[in-house]
């Protein structure tokens, strides 16, 4: 069971609660390019991304932030780090929140003129912290970046939010560690009702950093610890999108697009399976139908090993087989079951749109 944290709001996306995990990633082009990064976003809100993050280094970007934001189709959380004003004037621009590591912010005083803009903007604030760039008097204190510096930082500062009257925000608590990620979360979860966003920081190119991510994520999530997620991949952003579904999904927390289930490759395999997975998993995977959906090589892993799959197909010595949880219902040559295996998963999602 997941545990119940506050709720807060993104723009107009709850988070915490009783809302669900929510999806988010970063742009990760260039601010100047205004109509490229509008773009982007809508490329990955077609793969199911709630909320988006733009880097603002810098204050001779505000005028392109304020026209991405502009135009942008889910809430825009701005990252800022180091200047205290940036953030204000991020705000300013249509920033629905801010991503902050407060240690990158100098003085009390700074963070409480931060404070006041997002009451002011009605904005919500992360406070993101990192075993990359700690406080250097809580390393100092710990001597190395264990989760505890890192949990111990968090609730430092947002003490100092609380202490001005300011509640809504949400916090992490990153490393590139996937252990220390791990207790890190479970060991604020203990001590915190703010709702978490999780993910392990520059976990790395794909494969790798799907790997770690997924392990640490998939940890907590069990735990039900999370309440938003990103996969930080070296890749492009709708890829991390894709792949937070497929961890949601793959956990029983949250599906929107079908779940694929193949069997591997081996020698019963009569035709060649890896070439119709190719032809077929592109047009399964742009349906948003949260359903099983199984591609079998042979008809030893056919409907038997695919009982719980809501429509799948089997190939056999030249033969494709049509089935529905578990039970064959067409049966004819592989081009034309194919194009009926498609088509009726086209049905099947205009048939739910419809109803939805």
């Amino acid at each position: 069971m997941r545990k119940l944290t506050k709720e807060i709001k993104v723009g107009n996306v709850g988070i915490g609660g009783n809302n669900p995990v929510r999806v988010q990633t970063m742009n990760s082009l260039p601010l100047r390019l205004v109509e490229e990064n509008i773009e982007q976003i809508i490329k990955t809100v077609e793969y199911g991304n709630e909320i988006i993050r733009l880097a603002l280094p810098d204050f001779d970007q505000i005028s392109y932030f304020k026209a991405i934001t502009k135009h942008s189709p889910i809430p825009v959380i701005a990252d800022i780090h180091f200047h205290h004003k940036l953030a204000i004037e991020a705000l300013k621009a249509g920033a629905n929140a801010i991503r902050i590591n407060p240690g990158n912010f100098g003085s009390k005083k700074n963070l409480e003129e931060i404070i006041k803009a997002l009451k002011d903007y009605n904005a919500a604030v992360r406070i993101g912290v990192n075993s990359g760039s700690l406080d250097k008097n809580i390393l100092k204190k710990h001597g190395k970046r264990s989760y505890v510096a890192l949990v111990e930082s968090a609730l430092e500062y947002i003490k100092i939010f609380e202490d001005n009257d300011f509640f809504n925000l949400k916090v992490s608590l990153k490393s590139s560690d996937v252990r220390t990620t791990i207790e890190a979360y479970r060991e604020f979860s203990k001590r915190s009702e703010y709702p978490l966003h999780i993910g392990v920081t520059e976990a790395g190119p794909i494969p790798e950093g799907i790997i770690k991510s997924s392990v640490a994520l998939g940890n907590l999530l069990m735990e039900g610890i999370g309440d938003t997620i990103r996969i930080s991949l070296t890749a492009p952003p709708e890829e991390e999108v894709k792949v937070c579904w497929e961890l949601l999904g793959a956990l029983g927390i949250r599906r929107k697009f079908p779940e694929i289930i193949s069997c591997p490759l081996c020698g019963r395999a009569t035709i060649n399976f890896e070439k119709r997975l190719k032809e077929m998993i592109p047009e399964i995977k742009k349906r948003k139908l949260p359903i099983k959906v199984a591609i079998m090589g042979c008809e030893v892993n056919g409907p038997g090993e695919a009982k719980e799959a809501e429509l799948g197909i089997a190939f056999s010595q030249g033969v494709a087989f049509l089935f529905k949880k578990g039970v064959i219902y067409k049966r004819g040559n592989e081009e034309d079951i194919i194009k009926e295996f498609l088509k009726t998963l086209k049905k099947m999602e205009d048939e739910r749109s419809t109803v939805l």
